[in-house]
């Protein structure tokens, strides 16, 4: 451990952890002197994080894992991570690969701890991203959209869930996609030795199914914020009202609404003959507005200029106008699912020719200021940096394994780094008080 009047071990990096969280890479340059003044905060992070992989030996390889990605290095693929530790490759492979430890259980224990040490918290985040692929052998390979790229590309694809304050961010779970190619025959399960139970589930049920995993983890509820991917979907957006989960998701202009309840609308008297009818006909029902429409025929008095945060160039401002809706899914095929009231929030730059977004938000039922709406649904943009430093800094995407269990192994240990990272970093705030060293202080 660092004595009081010690250096701090990141004292002459470029780009260290003691950085600002606004916009700053967490990490630039970790030397093998550097990671062992650390090395005792963080056999104290991992103590009870890794206690579930049971035998020492796992434990020592997890450490080991970790110490590899925390290095600097342009590569931390098992060979290269390896070589920086002095360890043996087909030992670290075998542990990252094959070694059956719950992934489930760990990332559970990191969500509770990743809540204990960011404090004040605003949102939940999802979001996906990409790992370009030259190859077709890696699990859930295929031809599709690639972020990373911007272009249809080969890749693998993941959706993760982020616990966020207004100054920092961490993920806490991950799920692969896996397209449907890869589980329609037993050769293509048994090549990326997919489990027996996974079946298909599309981004969106995969982000849902991660709702409930951080649900059933007791972790507390927070607005979830997604981008037009996961908002546009109508489903969605009903399965966090199921659930009691406030949102504020993009959503795209061509979406239909409408701006007074459809639950008004009359229902036709009725026939002699024939069911009664449950609803208005078709030709009753008002014709939906696109969100572009909208905005369109907003009166002057709507719109409002607002400022919702700090940013690194000076206060973030912007003009935005909010307008009850209702949404219009499926109603040209006489479909009659829920339709509750959300908040359409435009916004609409001074002096712009169109709106630049739109998001659709359910926030409870308190009522809830335009500055708040607006912070909620403009925080997502932590999640890019989220992905650019666990890809940049500690090598999210240079797994080299093709398997099921390596690839969620790698990603778990790779959130893991992040959050020690995180760790570090509140610490070296000037009025940091959490004490992270006490195992008592954080236990559940």
């Amino acid at each position: 451990m660092i004595g009081e009047n010690s250096q701090h071990p990141f004292s002459n990096t470029k780009l260290s952890i003691l950085t600002s969280f606004f916009g700053c890479h967490i990490l630039g340059f970790m030397t093998a002197n550097e990671l062992t003044a650390l090395d005792g905060r963080l056999d104290t992070f991992l103590m009870d994080l890794i206690a579930p992989l049971g035998r020492s030996e796992r434990r020592r390889w997890a450490k080991t894992y970790l110490q590899g990605l925390l290095l600097d290095g342009a590569r931390k693929s098992i060979e290269p991570l390896a070589s920086r530790t002095g360890a043996d490759v087909q030992s670290l492979r075998q542990f990252v690969g094959q070694s059956p430890w719950a992934v489930e259980e760990i990332q559970g224990r990191l969500a509770g701890k990743v809540v204990d040490l960011l404090t004040e918290p605003e949102v939940w985040m999802i979001d996906e991203t990409s790992f370009p692929k030259a190859g077709e052998a890696s699990v859930g390979v295929a031809r599709q959209y690639c972020g990373a790229l911007g272009k249809i590309a080969n890749c693998q694809v993941a959706v993760s869930l982020h616990w966020s304050t207004a100054e920092a961010s961490c993920p806490v779970a991950w799920r692969l996609y896996l397209p449907e190619a890869w589980l329609k025959t037993s050769e293509r399960r048994a090549a990326g030795k997919i489990p027996d139970e996974i079946v298909y589930r599309s981004k969106n049920q995969l982000a849902m199914d991660l709702v409930d995993q951080a649900l059933a983890w007791e972790v507390p509820r927070l607005p979830v914020v997604a981008d037009s991917a996961y908002g546009n979907d109508f489903d969605f957006r009903a399965g966090l009202r199921q659930r009691k989960m406030s949102y504020a998701v993009a959503v795209e202009p061509t979406t239909k609404v409408w701006t007074s309840d459809p639950a008004a609308v009359p229902v036709s008297p009725q026939k002699p003959r024939g069911r009664p009818q449950k609803y208005p006909a078709l030709k009753d029902m008002p014709e939906p507005q696109t969100l572009a429409e909208i905005a369109q025929a907003c009166p002057k008095e709507a719109w409002h200029n607002v400022t919702w945060r700090q940013g690194t160039k000076g206060p973030m401002s912007s003009r935005f106008a909010r307008i009850k809706v209702w949404a219009a899914h499926a109603w040209r095929k006489s479909e009659h699912p829920r339709r509750e009231m959300e908040w359409l929030l435009i916004e609409w730059p001074e002096g712009a020719k169109e709106p630049s977004d739109y998001w659709l938000a359910q926030l409870g039922d308190q009522p809830v200021s335009l500055r708040r709406l607006i912070r909620i649904a403009r925080s997502r943009w932590r999640v890019e940096m989220d992905y650019r430093e666990l890809k940049e800094e500690l090598g999210l995407d240079h797994y080299e394994g093709r398997h099921w269990l390596g690839w969620h192994h790698h990603v778990t240990l790779v959130g893991i780094a992040f959050a020690f990272l995180r760790s570090e970093q509140a610490r070296s705030k000037k009025n940091f008080w959490c004490d992270v060293d006490d195992p008592a202080a954080n236990s559940r």
